[in-house]
């Protein structure tokens, strides 16, 4: 048996899969956390990595590894390679001004045009305008920005050389200054923002090898978190993921790249040489955490409660923008609850509310990519947010599309694995592993009655609100 490792180093921890090339079976695996905070040293990510490793039994007998990583986080170095301050990590907002600054000197559909996606505070380019200005002395010493993906391949290659380190289109797409329709940097955009060029990793295809460990083991090109998990997951045009964590996320491969000037749609790279356009929603499974706490039960209640009210709520409608929102980009838009009657005052009905407001949301998501001439053949439905068994039974109505739910897996993990098997057989296509059983669910009506008065709700509150 031939063996491959996947590297998942999300924000909260790192997570190592060692499977088989060929079939993709899981051999074994580890874990190890990472600090919070929304700047980290990305020390703490290598010593995580190899604590990981180490709880999956070592590497030793692994012919390849790739990395996946969150992305955004801007990594910048000195001269010698050595870290010149903590990451920012994707999560951190201090940059949003910068931003906004960027965009209108640029224009938003200008920004789209060079780079497929208008930039917010999560982008790399933000966080190095933030840096120019406000750590100035720190900057100028900057020769070389990367992500956190390029720097742990980087640094399980062994090399010291700052020059060999290497990306892939997947995660430069989420950079804000690679073109993934014109395949290049636009150095032009990244001179405006931080005032010079510093050195940038190469961006290698997505089976193209990354170098290798001093053991010898092979390393691939690696991919952002969400293209890992669109290849972990084997996402073909016409499926659309959604994943229903803290946050959402909505993407699809596509054959064509993706340019939205409105911002609602990251027109980014995948891991296989096509492309994911990507909505992201900051209010995902915690609305129905928020439905618990106020109703006072678990999450599996707040889910047979929301099975016992009818289809939309006898007009309940829960706008769920707890934490403002990102799409729409409203930071100060706030949750409501639209519609209330003496007959919709139930539990029964608050559940079912957060739960279709939840989706509604998610599927303004999914209108959005079909703006971009994206096809909508089916969802593919994961998360944590997934495993409600209302989220799963109304979720077909809602987005008008059937539905798929995989058991739980580590799919940003398993995608990097699957890319280390893709780079070790040098075939032209990833290997074609089994995926994961998977509960399918349709509907026989589109629930628009329910779509539309969330619409209704939706503007009705978010006109109220600032724009940022």
């Amino acid at each position: 048996m031939t063996l491959v490792a996947g590297v998942d180093s999300s924000t909260q921890s790192c997570k190592v899969m060692i499977r088989d090339a060929e079939t993709g079976v899981l051999v074994r695996s580890g874990r190890a956390a990472h600090p919070e905070g929304t700047e980290v040293h990305p020390s703490e990510w290598w010593n995580a990595l190899q604590e990981a490793i180490a709880q999956a039994g070592g590497i030793e007998d692994v012919a390849a590894i790739s990395v996946a990583a969150q992305q955004h986080g801007m990594v910048c170095l000195d001269s010698a390679g050595e870290v010149v301050r903590p990451a920012l990590l994707w999560n951190d907002l201090r940059s949003a001004g910068s931003a906004a600054d960027l965009v209108t000197e640029l224009g938003p559909w200008a920004w789209a045009e060079a780079v497929g996606s208008v930039p917010v505070a999560s982008f790399t380019v933000t966080k190095l305008r933030w840096f120019a200005q406000h750590e100035p002395a720190l900057a100028a010493h900057t020769e070389s920005v990367c992500l956190p993906h390029d720097w742990l391949t980087w640094r399980l290659s062994g090399s010291a050389d700052p020059a060999s380190i290497a990306t892939d289109r997947s995660d430069a797409s989420g950079t804000g200054y690679w073109s993934p329709s014109l395949g290049c940097y636009r150095t032009d955009v990244l001179q405006a923002a931080f005032g010079r060029v510093p050195r940038l990793p190469t961006v290698l295809g997505p089976a193209e090898l990354a170098g290798s460990t001093p053991a010898g083991v092979l390393i691939g090109p690696g991919a952002g978190d969400n293209a890992g998990a669109a290849l972990g997951i084997g996402a073909n045009p016409g499926d659309v993921v959604v994943s229903i964590g803290t946050s959402g996320t909505i993407f699809t491969v596509s054959a064509t790249p993706a340019a939205d000037g409105t911002g609602a749609v990251a027109g980014f790279a995948d891991a296989t040489g096509h492309y994911l356009p990507l909505v992201c929603t900051l209010n995902a499974s915690r609305i129905l955490d928020a439905a618990a706490r106020m109703l006072g039960v678990d999450l599996d209640e707040v889910s047979r409660l929301a099975l016992r009210a009818p289809a939309g709520s006898d007009g309940l409608v829960l706008v769920p923008y707890l934490d403002g929102e990102r799409t729409p980009n409203r930071p100060d838009s706030t949750g409501a609850l639209h519609g209330l009657t003496h007959a919709n005052t139930t539990p029964a009905h608050l559940a079912r509310a957060a739960v279709e407001g939840m989706l509604c949301a998610l599927a303004d998501g999914l209108d959005a990519l079909v703006s971009q001439a994206v096809t909508a053949q089916r969802v593919i439905l994961i998360g944590g947010g997934a495993q409600s068994e209302a989220v799963r039974q109304l979720a077909p109505a809602i987005f008008g599309c059937p539905v798929i739910v995989p058991e739980p897996a580590e799919y940003v993990a398993d995608g990097a694995a699957r890319q280390a098997a893709w780079v070790l057989s040098g075939h032209q296509d990833p290997p074609q592993w089994a995926g994961p059983p998977a509960k399918a669910y349709e509907s026989d009506d589109v629930d628009r009655q329910t779509r539309e008065r969330y619409r209704e709700a939706r503007e009705h509150f978010v006109s109220r609100a600032p724009e940022n």
